[in-house]
Protein backbone atom coordinates (compact mmCIF):
# COMPACT_ATOMS: atom_id res chain seq x y z
CA UNK A 1 0.00 0.00 0.00
CA UNK A 2 1.19 3.64 -0.74
CA UNK A 3 1.01 6.29 0.89
CA UNK A 4 1.03 9.96 -0.63
CA UNK A 5 2.12 12.78 2.54
CA UNK A 6 3.38 16.54 1.80
CA UNK A 7 6.62 16.42 3.04
CA UNK A 8 7.98 18.27 6.06
CA UNK A 9 10.67 20.92 5.78
CA UNK A 10 12.86 18.96 8.24
CA UNK A 11 12.55 16.19 6.00
CA UNK A 12 14.03 18.16 2.47
CA UNK A 13 17.68 16.74 3.36
CA UNK A 14 15.94 12.70 2.16
CA UNK A 15 15.23 14.08 -1.11
CA UNK A 16 17.74 13.24 -3.54
CA UNK A 17 19.16 16.45 -5.03
CA UNK A 18 22.04 18.61 -4.46
CA UNK A 19 22.34 20.99 -1.44
CA UNK A 20 21.35 24.11 -3.71
CA UNK A 21 18.16 23.08 -4.80
CA UNK A 22 16.95 21.73 -1.63
CA UNK A 23 17.21 25.32 -0.27
CA UNK A 24 16.05 26.51 -3.10
CA UNK A 25 12.88 24.07 -2.85
CA UNK A 26 12.40 24.79 1.16
CA UNK A 27 13.02 28.74 0.50
CA UNK A 28 9.91 28.48 -2.08
CA UNK A 29 7.73 25.93 0.86
CA UNK A 30 8.16 28.81 3.43
CA UNK A 31 6.97 31.38 0.94
CA UNK A 32 3.85 28.96 -0.04
CA UNK A 33 5.05 28.66 -3.31
CA UNK A 34 5.91 25.24 -3.26
CA UNK A 35 4.50 21.87 -1.57
CA UNK A 36 6.45 18.93 -2.06
CA UNK A 37 4.54 15.57 -1.66
CA UNK A 38 5.69 12.00 -1.58
CA UNK A 39 4.84 8.55 -1.64
CA UNK A 40 6.02 6.16 1.05
CA UNK A 41 6.10 2.67 0.80
CA UNK A 42 7.39 0.59 4.25
CA UNK A 43 9.00 4.23 5.16
CA UNK A 44 10.86 4.64 2.11
CA UNK A 45 10.53 7.71 -0.09
CA UNK A 46 9.63 5.91 -3.57
CA UNK A 47 7.87 8.83 -5.81
CA UNK A 48 7.86 12.71 -5.16
CA UNK A 49 5.69 15.38 -7.08
CA UNK A 50 5.08 19.01 -6.41
CA UNK A 51 2.46 21.69 -6.86
CA UNK A 52 4.04 24.78 -7.74
CA UNK A 53 1.75 27.74 -7.29
CA UNK A 54 3.58 30.37 -9.31
CA UNK A 55 6.45 29.75 -12.23
CA UNK A 56 6.05 32.72 -13.56
CA UNK A 57 5.13 31.43 -16.92
CA UNK A 58 1.32 31.94 -17.57
CA UNK A 59 1.64 28.47 -19.43
CA UNK A 60 2.08 27.06 -15.98
CA UNK A 61 0.31 28.66 -13.67
CA UNK A 62 -2.57 31.04 -13.32
CA UNK A 63 -3.12 32.41 -10.29
CA UNK A 64 -6.41 30.87 -8.31
CA UNK A 65 -7.29 28.77 -11.54
CA UNK A 66 -3.86 26.44 -13.26
CA UNK A 67 -1.14 24.97 -10.90
CA UNK A 68 2.05 23.73 -11.85
CA UNK A 69 2.69 19.47 -11.27
CA UNK A 70 6.22 19.71 -11.17
CA UNK A 71 9.44 17.04 -10.18
CA UNK A 72 7.11 14.34 -10.34
CA UNK A 73 10.03 11.23 -9.97
CA UNK A 74 9.90 7.86 -9.16
CA UNK A 75 12.85 5.71 -8.02
CA UNK A 76 14.26 3.99 -10.69
CA UNK A 77 14.14 0.61 -9.35
CA UNK A 78 10.23 1.34 -8.80
CA UNK A 79 9.41 2.25 -12.27
CA UNK A 80 6.53 0.20 -14.35
CA UNK A 81 4.66 -0.44 -10.98
CA UNK A 82 1.77 2.05 -11.70
CA UNK A 83 3.60 4.67 -9.21
CA UNK A 84 3.68 7.47 -11.50
CA UNK A 85 0.29 6.86 -12.37
CA UNK A 86 -0.94 6.94 -8.65
CA UNK A 87 1.43 9.94 -7.85
CA UNK A 88 -0.29 11.94 -10.82
CA UNK A 89 -3.71 11.24 -9.91
CA UNK A 90 -3.24 11.93 -6.24
CA UNK A 91 -1.42 15.43 -7.44
CA UNK A 92 -4.72 16.05 -9.56
CA UNK A 93 -6.99 15.47 -6.62
CA UNK A 94 -5.02 17.85 -4.13
CA UNK A 95 -4.77 20.44 -6.97
CA UNK A 96 -8.81 20.01 -7.36
CA UNK A 97 -9.23 20.00 -3.18
CA UNK A 98 -7.37 23.12 -3.20
CA UNK A 99 -9.45 25.01 -5.54
CA UNK A 100 -8.05 24.67 -8.96
CA UNK A 101 -9.48 23.78 -11.99
CA UNK A 102 -6.49 23.28 -14.18
CA UNK A 103 -2.83 21.57 -13.56
CA UNK A 104 0.14 22.08 -16.12
CA UNK A 105 3.70 20.08 -16.47
CA UNK A 106 6.65 20.24 -18.86
CA UNK A 107 7.63 17.18 -20.23
CA UNK A 108 10.81 16.23 -22.44
CA UNK A 109 9.54 14.70 -25.79
CA UNK A 110 11.72 11.75 -25.52
CA UNK A 111 10.46 10.74 -22.43
CA UNK A 112 7.52 8.27 -23.36
CA UNK A 113 7.20 6.79 -20.50
CA UNK A 114 6.17 10.09 -18.63
CA UNK A 115 3.96 11.41 -21.72
CA UNK A 116 2.72 7.41 -21.63
CA UNK A 117 1.24 8.18 -18.16
CA UNK A 118 0.70 11.77 -18.45
CA UNK A 119 -1.72 10.73 -21.78
CA UNK A 120 -3.49 8.42 -19.76
CA UNK A 121 -4.13 10.58 -16.38
CA UNK A 122 -6.00 13.26 -19.16
CA UNK A 123 -3.19 15.78 -19.60
CA UNK A 124 -4.80 16.33 -23.38
CA UNK A 125 -4.26 19.97 -23.95
CA UNK A 126 -1.14 21.35 -25.72
CA UNK A 127 0.31 24.42 -24.04
CA UNK A 128 3.75 24.54 -25.62
CA UNK A 129 5.85 22.58 -28.14
CA UNK A 130 9.48 23.61 -28.33
CA UNK A 131 12.99 23.66 -27.22
CA UNK A 132 15.05 24.70 -24.40
CA UNK A 133 18.52 24.64 -23.46
CA UNK A 134 17.77 20.80 -22.04
CA UNK A 135 16.21 19.64 -25.58
CA UNK A 136 12.45 18.93 -26.67
CA UNK A 137 9.60 19.60 -24.44
CA UNK A 138 6.15 20.23 -24.70
CA UNK A 139 3.84 21.81 -21.47
CA UNK A 140 0.45 19.75 -20.97
CA UNK A 141 -2.54 20.62 -19.39
CA UNK A 142 -5.43 18.83 -17.84
CA UNK A 143 -8.73 20.56 -16.69
CA UNK A 144 -9.80 19.09 -13.14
Amino acid sequence: MYIFLPLRLRDFKKLDASKEKIRAWKRQARRGNRRVFVCVKNGDFIARGDLVYDAHDPDYTIPGQRVYLSRLTVKKERRGQGIGTAMTKFLCEEARRQGFSEISLGVNKDNAAALHVYEKAGFDTLLFDGKDQWGAYVKLMKRL
